[in-house]
């Protein structure tokens, strides 16, 4: 289903101007923007991807990973076609990369996606797999009707929306699980075809919309991976989004057009631990490598062991009902129901 597009501007010789995401793309008639999801018809610019569903899912909400956002629940998750990066280590490719054209897909509804959440038992609701950004309409109608519906809402992204897009669905969007890919533009430039400081600062306004932030860093040998570099993140993230803010090293392993490139060594992702630590993070965990001990919560005053995860699931619960250290008293900065 096609539908005309929300945040876009019409200028002269029926040419458009996408408000949705960072590249702000200039779109011709018949031309599509770089999503390629998005196409100018005779100067007025439609969504093309508006109830195309690739992915549908229940997940626990570990997975995403949000671990600090109603721990222990299920989330449903939908994704779509098309994505506003190029990243050549996407895990996602196959419906990221591809052409809405050639799309095996199928068509679900904001009001079936909601009913089918609902009765499902999850917790929540998540546009996940690929860019929900390029999904906003879509997206924007759905959340609508989950928050009347009494579910919470998740965006996982990679942060490149505008502050227009970002303040439009806010009031109906609880959660914004980041991907900050690297902190060098010459990162973003290189690998995912896009700019460092946009995602900053989508990062800085979701927090201060009120939104839950979670941080997740895949750690690439030889392209991410300096201590200076995760230094700086960390300096960043303490001072912009908070100490409390969850920040997730996860294993890098070769994929799509970064296969010349090593699993990420159990030692660089320690590292990367320590360092956010050092700089005063209170929530810093380990992805992708089970067993490896950083995937649990613990209160950062006293050290107990508040949360113990398995895979995908929680073994071990020990916050109060109202979030805090049953040891200490210390409140733990984790969105929980009433």
């Amino acid at each position: 289903m096609i539908k005309e597009a929300m945040l876009y501007e019409k200028l002269d010789d029926d040419k458009v101007q996408c408000k949705l995401c960072a590249h702000r793309c200039r779109i011709s008639p018949e031309k599509r923007g770089f999503c390629a999801v998005r196409e100018n018809r005779e100067g007025t610019l439609y969504t093309l991807n508006y109830n195309v569903v690739s992915s549908e899912a229940l997940d626990p909400i570990e997975k995403k990973p949000l671990y600090h956002f109603y721990p222990g629940s299920v989330v449903y998750s939908l994704g779509t076609i098309g994505c506003n990066f190029r990243c050549k280590h996407c895990q996602n490719w196959t419906i990221s990369q591809i052409s809405i054209d050639e799309a095996d897909a199928i068509e679900i509804t904001p009001e079936m996606a909601v009913r089918r959440a609902v009765a499902s038992g999850a917790r929540s609701i998540a546009w996940t797999y690929n860019e929900p950004t390029i999904w906003f309409e879509y997206t924007y109608d759905c959340a609508r009707l989950a928050k009347e519906a009494g579910l919470a809402t998740v965006y996982v992204t990679n942060g490149y929306i505008t502050q227009e897009a970002l303040e439009t669905i806010a009031p109906y969007l609880d959660a914004f699980r980041v991907d900050i890919k690297a902190f060098t533009e010459n990162f973003y430039r290189d690998i995912t075809s896009a700019k460092l400081a946009p995602v900053l600062e989508s990062a800085k306004l979701a927090k201060e919309l009120g939104m839950h932030v979670e941080v997740v860093n895949l750690v690439i040998p030889t392209l991410n991976d300096s201590e200076i570099e995760i230094r700086e993140m960390s300096k960043w993230i303490f001072e912009n989004l908070g100490a409390d803010t969850p920040i997730h090293f996860t294993r890098f392993h070769p994929y799509y057009k970064l296969q010349d490139i090593r699993s990420t060594p159990l030692e660089t992702l320690e590292m990367a631990y320590s360092v956010a630590r050092e700089e005063g993070m209170r929530y810093v965990y380990i992805g992708n490598v089970p067993g490896n001990g950083h995937e649990h919560t613990f209160c950062p005053e006293c050290g107990e062991l508040l949360i113990k995860r398995g895979t995908f699931g929680l073994d071990t619960y020990k916050l109060t009902g109202k979030g805090t250290c049953p040891r200490c008293g210390t409140p733990i900065s984790v969105v929980l129901d009433d």
